[in-house]
């Protein structure tokens, strides 16, 4: 999967939909209270840090900047309900022990900080996004239900008149033409909240890296677990169970051996010494294929035979191109061989395809692997398809995997990592 970022993704400025217009709009009634909140908070924090020299003054500052981290994520899961700002959720905070620790994490706590910094902003863009709501909302509306107010003498009142009854109907249709704006307007409005929302409220670069790295590290430590506890569970069941055959299968073999020779017992022996070379060589294959599990050998002759051999395995036909100038190192060909591996028993398994193509390109400091095929399409990360796995397997080496299956086909999945100068 591609690895999370602090940014989102733009939306486009026009176009939105009516449930999006009522949604932007319920978000800029919203910015103001939040706005009063915030100012509050902030001067209870100016408070709190003039008063720092004083034994109550400390504490005081680290609850603001607490209650600052609060307020933003209530900032941020509106901008994210409301505006479709896909920025996820910044770190928790680490906790300290005892209170001198929870004083010193919150005094230290950059998305508090950041959240404070954007309270203290957060009045000039409601005020911005209200304004244009009233603007052109509340004048549209003005305008447009001016016939229904209109008198043929002056009362004073603000805004525009009309001498006559024709002219008040034209007042009313040019209603229509900031209630048509106002959808844009309002949206542009909300622009420097969306920045905002994503770049103060959401995780830094730098801390969405630090927590996938995290995340990563933890599901392959997961997968290496996993992994020992099948290694070790094919071997009991399988070589350590034929071995201790083996051994019972010589140890009867020796005794008739040991035992008066008879041509019947000579009978015996080559019978038990048959069994025992099959066992043999049933072993070495068990052996083999678990090697070969954990790391093929075939690799050391190089990628591109590795992915030759691996084609070969497969009931479909697989289109092989390897383009690479230079050789990737050991890890980052043993990724490329299990993700091809996967990806093609996929392609067997679930696509209904006629051929399968696997292509292997490195240029400008990056390694990409598609695997594609011609089948029915539609594949997601989910159970059963490995392609979590994969992600993470990836993401160790700051990979990422991406999905294009829609559905009727075709499928490409493309992996992407990092090749070492």
């Amino acid at each position: 999967m591609p690895e999370p970022g602090p940014e989102a993704i733009p939306e486009p400025i026009s176009g939105p939909g009516p449930g999006r217009v009522w949604r932007e709009l319920g978000y800029a009634l919203a910015g103001p209270p939040l706005a009063a909140a915030g100012l509050l908070l902030l001067l209870a924090m100016v408070l709190a840090a003039l008063w720092s020299t004083a034994i109550v003054g400390l504490p005081v500052l680290a609850l603001t900047v607490r209650g600052a981290r609060h307020l933003g994520a209530v900032n941020l899961g509106l901008a994210r309900l409301l505006l479709d700002v896909r920025t996820p959720a910044p770190a928790p905070i680490r906790r300290g022990s005892g209170p001198i620790g929870w004083f010193v994490s919150a005094l230290g706590d950059g998305v508090g900080w950041r959240a404070a910094a954007y309270l203290l902003v957060k009045p000039l863009t409601a005020l911005l996004a209200l304004g244009a709501a009233a603007g052109c909302w509340g004048g549209g509306v003005l305008l447009l239900s001016y016939p229904a107010r209109w008198s043929p003498v002056p009362t004073g009142a603000w805004g525009p008149h009309a001498d006559t009854w024709p002219g008040a109907l034209l007042l009313g249709a040019a209603g229509l033409v900031p209630l048509a704006l106002a959808p844009l307007a309002l949206r542009a409005a909300l622009l420097p909240e969306r920045f905002l929302a994503r770049t103060l409220l959401g995780p830094t670069r730098l801390s969405a890296r630090v927590g996938h790295l995290e995340a990563t590290r933890a599901r392959m430590a997961e997968d290496a677990t996993a992994t020992l506890r099948r290694i070790e569970r094919d071997l009991h069941d399988g070589p350590q169970a034929r071995l201790v055959a083996l051994a019972l299968s010589l140890g009867m073999a020796k005794d008739e051996l040991a035992a008066s020779p008879g041509e019947d017992r000579l009978q015996q022996v080559r019978d038990l010494v048959d069994a025992a070379h099959r066992d043999t060589k049933e072993i070495i294959a068990d052996l083999r294929l678990l090697i070969h599990g954990i790391y093929p050998p075939v690799l050391d002759q190089g990628l591109e035979t590795a992915l030759a051999t691996l084609a070969t395995r497969f009931a479909l036909p697989v289109d092989l191109r390897v383009d690479l100038p230079r050789r990737p190192s050991a890890a980052v060909e043993a990724i490329v061989y299990f993700c091809t591996a996967e990806l093609l028993a996929n392609v067997v398994k679930h696509s209904g395809a006629r051929r399968a193509i696997v292509e292997v390109a490195g240029h400008g400091g990056l390694l990409r692997l598609h695997v594609g095929d011609d089948g029915t399409g539609g594949a997601s990360v989910g159970p059963g398809t490995g392609l979590p796995g994969l992600a993470a397997r990836v993401g160790v080496v700051d990979g990422r995997l991406e999905i294009d299956s829609p559905p009727g086909g075709p499928t490409v999945v493309t992996v992407e990592m990092p090749l070492p100068t």
